[in-house]
Formats: C-alpha cells, structure tokens, sequence
C-alpha cells in the first residue's frame, strides 16, 4: 500500500488491527511523536489518531508522562502485568475511552537503537489464549521487532522525520502527495467524500498539478482499493484507434489485428478507470464512452458480443470543457455524465510560498537519497522558489530540484542551480541574467509586505490617476534596478503593462 497514494491514517489504523491480532491483545494504538509540538525546547507530545478504539477520534500523551510517555523519552520497552498497581500507569485515557487497561506492552518506534524515537506501539490486555493474561518476554520482542519494520515503513511515507531529531511531520493527509494549504485542505475533503461513493469524478486544474496522484488517492481511498487502476492517456490517441483502445478489438477486425487484444475498460474490471485529459478524446469516440457509462456494456472492435464491465470512472483535463461543448468539440450528454462530482485542483500559485518550499524540501529529500548524497537548500534559493510562478506547477518545481540536486555534487542548492522558466514575457538576454545575478548579491531592501521602500522616488502632487499610476511604475523599475520582469512581480501585473507605462512619458 505505501507504494500508492494511500490514506495514512486509514494505513495506520490497519496496522494497529494487525499488530493487536499478532499479539493476541484486545486493542493496540500506533502513537507518533508529534515534531511541531517539540520546538522551542519542549518536551512535546504523542499523537494517535490510529488507535483500535472506537470511542475516541484522537488521544494525546504527554512525552515523559504515562507509559507511552515513558517508552518515548527512553526508548525502552516496558511490561506491566497489572496496570491499576503500577504508578507508571497514566488512568486519564482510561477514563477518556472508558476502557479498562489491565495488562500493557509497548515499545519505541524507531529504525534501529541509535535512531530517534519517531512513536511507540502499544497493546493492551493479552486475551487469555494461553491460560495466562499477561505479556511474557517473547512478546516483548516480538512487539519491538514489529515496531522496527513499522518504523522503517514510515520512513518511506510522507510522514518525514525532521532530520536527525525524534518525532514525524504530517506533510499531507495521503501518502506521496505533500501539501497541507487550506487550498489543498478542500482538495482533500472532497478526495475523502469522493471515495465513499461510486459516482463519476472529474478532476479539472492546470496541467503539472497532480491529477493524476489525486485520482489515485481517491481509488485507493475507495472499496475498490484491490482492484485495478487502469490509465487511458486520451492525448495519445488517434481516432482510428480509440476505440480499440478503450474497448479492444477481435482478431481480423482491422489491418495489422493478428490477435484478440483486451482494452482498458475490461482491463479495469472490479476497479478504477482513469482517462487523463479526457478533453482530447476525439469526438468519434466519445458516444461509444457515453453508452458505456449509461449501460456499462460495450462491445470490442469487430466483435458481436456484448460484454459487461465493473468499472468506476475518473476522468481529468485541464481544458476549458464548457467552451468545447459550445463549440461541438465534446458532446454535453458526455459532459454532464462525467462531472458528477468535481474536483478543482489549485495551481501551485494558489497554494502560497510555504506549500512551494514545503513540496521544495520534499523533493530534495527525494532526489538527495535517489542521488546519494546530503542535500541543502541555501536561504537565496528558498526565496527565489517561494517568489517564483511556476506556470509548470509541481511538475516544474519537481524537475527544477531533480536538475539542481544533480548540479550540486556537494549537495547545496544554490540560486544558479535553480533552472527556474523565465515566464513569456521576460527575454533571455545576457543583460537580464546579469542584472538579477547582481541582485542575489545584493541585500535586500524589500519591505514585510513584498512591494519594497520605493518612497526614494516620490510621485509629485497633483498628477491625473493615470500618470501617478505610470510614475509609480517606473519608481518600482528604477527600485529594481530596471528589471522589468522583476517590477511585474512586485506590481501583481504583466510586463507587458510595465513596458506600456514606461513608454508614455
């Protein structure tokens, strides 16, 4: 499962059933030392929102405090054969859940004994299947081999450890798809309802914005999560052999058919469709899909047998489907069919500079390992990451670190490693990249709000709106040493509209 976009608390909650069946205990809880609450200097706390207990949604433990506290701040497996009489027993939680805890077993979550403690696995009152209620010394190394595996298993999650110190971030709430933006936050919610239901869905946003992992996550979220997830890229296929593509076709049906071939409708059985960038499909085809999901039958090419497929459809595209149906390039019966439910996924723009440097840091972490070696990003390169557009969205802020990550054999990332896309409007002159090279050795003189002291250059009194708007924009360009592209940014306009300003004087 972690090799997909799953759930982590829902893949957190499975192995805390496991765990508690492996030790014939009553309950278990998957504990995780909660990073962000340790800054500062604190001693932090213990988050579980994965415990087999029905009756709470979350429990939080104070590091040092109770048995669990105890486990992570000594990294020590501890044994109590009878909990009321053992004054490391912390009774709170008893009386949050109304559970009765007799008998406890825990140990710390970690790699290996030199690593930080990142949690503790803990079971709860050992069933009588042995004649006795109580854990023996056997379990209590079973129990500390299992809490390795699972702390290895969620190194390889987005739950990243800080580096070197105990304790795990949430970066997001399903594996592999980092984010934590109150943008993404509504992505998620509706990943989460879209999952409980078998209807159509529709993914619509930018192209590099993650689509793609998003319908994985609702598959994987979904009952269907042990079926296949099969991916038709409708960009890639011409009109003679969409069909084909789709439904399959019999031997003989065509030039060149020398055998029966399965399409991806019957590949998808008892699981997930998804066709990407559905908005190209051509149009020849699309009635043959839209019967499909009116009737879920669907003959292959050349074939008299109509067949039968359980399939639930995720689609995506980042084109504009309304105006192609105004147009007759996209039939609207097929439109309304597939967006059921819709999904609106941000541009990397709308999510704000914390989710770029967040995804930033993920990524190098990434490529860092993939490359093998220690990778840093530098403060001048984290600025220029966080000021940046990205019109290429995530996939661009991907690459842009895979690239800078390979030119960094002493794996610092600097501001010229960066391959950061000039945006269509800025030249690539030999002037402009000498002139914002000067500017990363500068200092910078911006202001807390970003717009920089531009008051070195006052607009006279008594101007028109017009010409106090144009004499404010060359101040901006003179602020900024005449990059152009650079006062647009700090504007919030194009650098089309800076270069018609400064030619009206």
């Amino acid at each position: 499962m972690l090799a997909r976009e799953v759930d982590l608390d829902a893949w957190l909650a499975s192995a805390a059933d496991k765990l508690a069946e492996a030790m014939d205990a009553e309950r278990a809880t998957v504990w995780l030392v909660d990073a962000q609450s340790m800054e500062h200097g604190e001693r932090g706390t213990l988050v579980s929102h994965v415990a087999v207990l029905p009756e709470a949604d979350a429990l939080v433990q104070p590091i040092g405090k109770g048995v669990v506290g105890l486990v992570a701040e000594r990294g020590e497996v501890v044994r109590i054969d009878d909990a009321r009489r053992d004054p490391r027993f912390d009774p709170s939680q008893d009386r949050k859940t109304g559970f009765t805890t007799r008998s406890i077993l825990a140990a710390p979550i970690r790699e290996d004994a030199s690593a930080p403690v990142r949690g503790v696995v803990q079971v709860l009152n050992r069933k009588l299947t042995h004649g006795e209620a109580r854990f023996d010394d056997e379990d209590a190394e079973y129990l500390l081999a299992l809490a390795t595996e699972l702390a290895r298993a969620l190194a390889l999650t987005t739950l990243a450890p800080v580096r070197g110190e105990p304790g795990l971030v949430l970066r997001g709430p399903f594996n592999r798809i980092v984010g934590r933006s109150p943008a993404m936050e509504r992505v998620y919610e509706r990943i989460r309802l879209a999952a409980q239901a078998d209807a159509t869905v529709l993914l619509r946003g930018e192209t590099g914005t993650g689509k793609t992992l998003l319908a994985r996550a609702v598959h994987v979220s979904s009952p269907r999560r042990r079926g296949p997830f099969v991916t038709v890229d409708c960009t890639t296929l011409p009109v003679q052999l969409a069909e084909s593509e789709l439904f399959g076709h019999e031997r003989g049906a065509f030039t060149g058919a020398d055998r029966r071939v399965r399409g991806k409708v019957e590949l998808a059985h008892q699981g997930t469709l998804f066709l990407d960038e559905i908005g190209d499909l051509p149009i020849e085809s699309q009635g043959k899909l839209l019967r499909f999901l009116q009737e879920r039958t669907y003959e292959r090419v050349g074939g008299r047998e109509t067949m039968r497929a359980d399939v639930r459809v995720l689609s995506a595209t980042h084109h504009d489907l309304e105006r192609a149906v105004r147009e007759g390039r996209f039939r609207q019966d097929l439109y309304y069919r597939l967006r059921v439910l819709e999904i609106d996924v941000p541009p990397l723009r709308e999510r704000g500079p914390d989710e770029i440097e967040r995804l930033a840091r993920h990524f190098a972490e990434i490529f860092g390992k993939r490359y093998g070696r220690t990778v840093e990003l530098e403060p001048a390169a984290i600025a220029a990451l966080r000021a940046h557009p990205f019109p290429g969205n995530v996939r661009e802020l991907e690459h842009a670190i895979e690239s800078a990550t390979v030119l960094a054999p002493d794996g610092r990332l600097r501001r010229d490693r960066l391959p950061l896309a000039r945006t269509t409007d800025e030249p690539a002159t030999s002037a402009s990249r000498d002139t914002r090279r000067a500017q990363e050795r500068e200092p910078s003189h911006e202001s807390p709000s970003g717009q920089g002291d531009v008051d070195a250059t006052r607009v006279p009194f008594g101007l028109s709106l017009e010409a106090a708007a144009e004499a404010y924009v060359r101040a901006v360009v003179a602020h900024v040493n005449g990059n152009q592209s650079e006062a647009a940014r700090v504007l919030g306009v194009s650098r089309n509209t800076v270069a018609r300003a400064l030619k009206k004087k």
